[in-house]
């Protein structure tokens, strides 16, 4: 690791990895087509295998909700304005309490920070499923309950991911978040599909009864973890915006970290290009039919990244992390500003599905810098900041390719949207070498 930049402390890396929960030594190498494989170790340490296999239910049935939630107001008000103003709803809340939650996550147990807040979560499935179930039909207690319930989820997911880094030896936190990020991404794809399954045959109530079981198993997975106090002066600190405002003057003196922040809003706000999947459909790909042809736009990215879950064991065990999310991003550009291009829906298609594959090894390795360049009482609010940049970023581009779609037309939009993300990555490369020196 470049010691340039912050670095966990020798008692903190003596116990990450190293309890009866870790594997006992290193593994050789793999050949033939095992190293292109999904790297699989994480999951011999039972602790990170419970906090896995919890997202494997949990990544479905959260979908369920997120379609449920839209299809409800919808059938509610008739008024896509209303299911606008839900999403606007749920995600001040999340952004609030995801930078309170980091702060809070650096200063308890955070085993018992996830019982509380995934308790929670899974309390307001039920209030959905009991709104549903009485026929209320009020889009003010569903907008509340939203906004309840991305509340806490802003509270649950530092503490979730900063958990990761005491549970897995350092140099197994990409392959740990290859596993975790390739499971949300199938969430992604097959939670959606189920739902548009299920609401015809059992109604929207019971899409909300079946999130609120999944969320059990995550509490029980949850019980079933080691207790993960705060090391060192932790204990003595009071979450609050003092030490909100520390884990920004953190980031800003430590440029890994800035680097792989600022590497993820130019991707995410200049180069996704969602916003305008309805008018490409519509109108460059009507031929082929205009629902078909949105459905395909839109499952693109998330196949492409499940695909290079699946086969991250290429990419899983290198060094500098670094050099992989300049790489990753770059990539990401080129096969966004290819689909802008692309009069060919299925050329179209197959960009989407290569800019996938560069997200998953963006979000890979910057996970990993993450987790292994900051100390473990700056990780929940590194994970903090973290859960607001990925939830905001792509709410920008919506805005900024939805403008820049009605000025210039949808695929110069694209085109030039990826093309600014690889003008932009490449100059914050040269412009500060942090990023590429890092590695492990």
């Amino acid at each position: 690791m470049d010691t340039s930049e912050s670095s966990s402390t020798e008692t903190e890396r003596s116990g990450t990895g190293t309890g009866p929960d870790a594997p006992a030594a290193e593994d050789p190498p793999r050949r033939g087509w095992r190293r292109w494989a999904m790297d699989t170790r994480p999951l011999r340490i039972p602790a990170y295998r419970r906090l896995w296999s919890s997202t494997i239910v949990t990544a479905v049935g959260s979908q369920l909700t997120a379609v449920a939630v839209p299809k409800q107001i919808y059938d509610i008000t008739h008024s896509s304005a209303w299911v606008g103003y839900a999403s606007l709803a749920g995600l001040l809340p999340m952004v609030a309490f995801a930078l309170w939650g980091g702060a809070v996550a650096d200063t308890v147990d955070r085993r018992k920070l996830l019982l509380v807040t995934n308790t929670g979560i899974a309390a307001t499935s039920l209030l959905f499923w009991a709104q549903a179930v009485s026929g209320l039909d009020s889009v003010v207690v569903l907008m509340v309950l939203l906004a309840l319930q991305q509340a806490f989820f802003g509270l649950n997911a530092p503490a979730r991911t900063a958990s990761i880094a005491r549970l897995v030896p350092a140099e197994q936190l990409p392959a740990a978040n290859a596993l975790g990020s390739t499971v949300m991404q199938t969430g992604l794809v097959a939670g959606p599909l189920l739902a548009g399954v299920l609401i015809p045959v059992i109604g929207l109530p019971e899409l909300y009864l079946i999130d609120a079981l999944a969320l059990c198993v995550t509490v029980w997975a949850v019980v079933r973890l080691p207790a993960l106090p705060p090391l060192g002066e932790a204990v003595a600190r009071r979450a609050g915006v003092r030490e909100i405002a520390a884990g920004f003057r953190y980031i800003s003196r430590h440029k890994v970290l800035l680097l792989s922040f600022l590497a993820d809003i130019v991707a995410m706000v200049f180069g996704m290009p969602r916003a305008l999947f309805p008018e490409l459909a519509a109108h460059t790909y009507g031929s082929y039919g205009e629902g078909f042809a949105l459905g395909v736009l839109f499952a693109g990215i998330p196949v492409g990244a499940v695909l290079g879950g699946l086969f991250s064991g290429v990419f899983s065990r290198a060094r500098r992390h670094g050099w992989m999310v300049i790489g990753a991003v770059v990539g990401w550009g080129v096969a966004v500003a290819g689909f802008g291009l692309s009069g060919n829906l299925w050329l179209a298609v197959a960009c989407l599905v290569v800019a996938g594959v560069a997200d998953m090894v963006s979000m890979v390795f910057r996970g990993a810098i993450l987790l292994s360049a900051a100390t473990d009482e700056m990780r929940g609010r590194m994970q903090g900041v973290f859960t607001v940049v990925v939830a905001g970023g792509p709410r920008l581009a919506d805005v900024l390719h939805g403008t820049a779609g009605s000025v210039f037309g949808p695929r110069a939009a694209v085109a030039g949207g990826g093309a600014l993300v690889v003008v932009a990555m490449l100059a914050l490369a040269g412009a500060v070498p942090a990023l590429r020196r890092y590695r492990i």
